[in-house]
């Protein structure tokens, strides 16, 4: 059974062909579904969706890579020739390497991050939960957890990591003399709205205010900030009182339009805005980067300043990456011997039909009053003569070469504890 994963990332794609690709957490038991449907329901299939990559890992012919290439295709309305260019294809011990190091944080926009693991965790649970897991991919993916903890624990990949939030915050600070006299606004409440704010909150500014669709769940992060929350209806009324916009949701059109921006900036009287967009799809319309008095940074647009620091983390990437081929080359070993299992069945099977016939005839001697020490002579000259046969005939047939192996192959499997 071939493993394979396809993909396309922050380093393929650019951001607005990412957006057509991003699958919320919520829809992925249908999404997984329709996939299944498109190349074979018996397929072993995950989905990782994330701001920076869609990938998917599968477990079955090879033919079904091209069939989920399409599948994507479809779905992000594009050909499959123009989606190919921004895909990546890998297979077998490839494509386990390429789990191990995004597990590890290694294929990180932010090197070492520790978020892709709880990520790619709730893919599995979501593939899990479809029925769309099978034995192949979930051991793919338990050794990626436990490859990945030992590069946690075994090195310093992670230290001195510089997250998209911290980001954000030294950003706004090159904008703003004084992030304590600023008015900073999230937009959604998730994972990274929740860290961001943490970032933020730590510099102390004048309000905070948390905007979501769901109030309740805007209100337990605004209540610990210290904050307010907004409903999403309220944004184009109050967009002006804010200073730093933070937003990262998982609508699927932005939230957040051009028009409302230029009407908060007159009422600002053209104060500036420093925007962060960290959504995929994106929650800010990108025209609104166009504006005089707007920043507007989206994840892309911080690779650069998250990449600083990464020098102090190479010298432990090597240790990782050793760990990493380790976990591949088990992983291969194991997939190695999974492919001997329909064998392993199907002599274990005739084995038992030999063993099985052997009885039967056995019980039928004990039947006709033959002696138990005669019945058991004729059940072990049986079993051995059933074992041998096929072995017998090989030494008696075909050509001297075919002979000749077949010597070599019964002398390695019958004689080789005699010698």
């Amino acid at each position: 059974m071939a493993v394979w994963a396809l993909g396309l990332n922050h380093n393929t794609a650019p951001l607005d062909l990412r957006g057509r690709f991003a699958f919320a957490t919520e829809q992925m038991g249908a999404t997984l579904d329709g996939l299944r449907q498109a190349v074979s329901q018996d397929s072993e299939v995950a989905i990782l969706s994330t701001c920076n990559r869609t990938e998917i890992y599968g477990a079955g012919g090879e033919k079904q890579i091209q069939q989920t290439l399409d599948w994507l295709a479809h779905s992000g309305g594009v050909t499959s020739d123009a989606l190919k260019s921004h895909t990546y294809t890998l297979q077998e011990n490839d494509a386990a390497r390429h789990a191990f190091r995004v597990a590890s944080g290694l294929d990180s926009m932010v090197l070492g991050e520790p978020q892709i693991l709880g990520q790619m965790k709730d893919a599995v649970r979501a593939a899990s939960d479809a029925g769309a897991l099978g034995t192949t991919l979930n051991q793919l993916f338990q050794r990626s957890f436990a490859v990945a903890k030992e590069v946690r624990s075994s090195t310093e990949i992670g230290a001195h990591s510089i997250s998209m939030a911290a980001a954000a915050v030294r950003l706004a600070s090159q904008l703003f003399e004084d992030l304590g006299e600023t008015h900073v606004l999230f937009v959604g409440a998730g994972e990274m709205i929740e860290l961001c704010a943490t970032h933020f909150a730590a510099k102390s500014p004048r309000s905070m205010a948390v905007a979501n669709r769901t109030l309740e769940r805007g209100e337990k992060i605004a209540t610990h900030l210290g904050g307010i929350a907004l409903r999403l209806g309220e944004l184009p009324d109050r967009l002006h009182e804010f200073d730093i916009v933070v937003s990262c949701t998982a609508s699927t059109l932005p939230l957040i339009g051009l028009g409302a921006v230029e009407r908060a900036l007159r009422k600002r009287k053209h104060r500036p805005m420093f925007m962060v967009d960290l959504a995929v799809p994106r929650d800010i319309e990108p025209e609104v980067k166009s504006l005089a008095d707007v920043y507007l940074y989206t994840v892309d647009d911080l690779s650069e300043v998250v990449q600083t620091g990464q020098a102090n983390r190479q010298a432990a990437v090597a240790q990782a990456e050793a760990i990493i081929d380790a976990g591949v080359q088990s992983f291969a070993h194991w997939l190695d011997q999974r492919s001997n299992v329909p064998l392993i069945q199907e002599l274990n099977a005739q084995a038992d039909a030999w063993r099985e016939s052997e009885l039967a005839r056995a019980h039928k001697l004990l039947a006709k009053g033959e002696s138990p020490e005669a019945v058991l002579e004729a059940l072990s000259k049986g079993l051995t003569q059933k074992m041998l046969h096929g072995a017998m005939a090989e030494l008696h047939t075909g050509d001297a070469q075919a002979r000749e192996n077949a010597r070599y192959a019964i002398e390695h499997f019958f004689l080789r504890n005699n010698r």
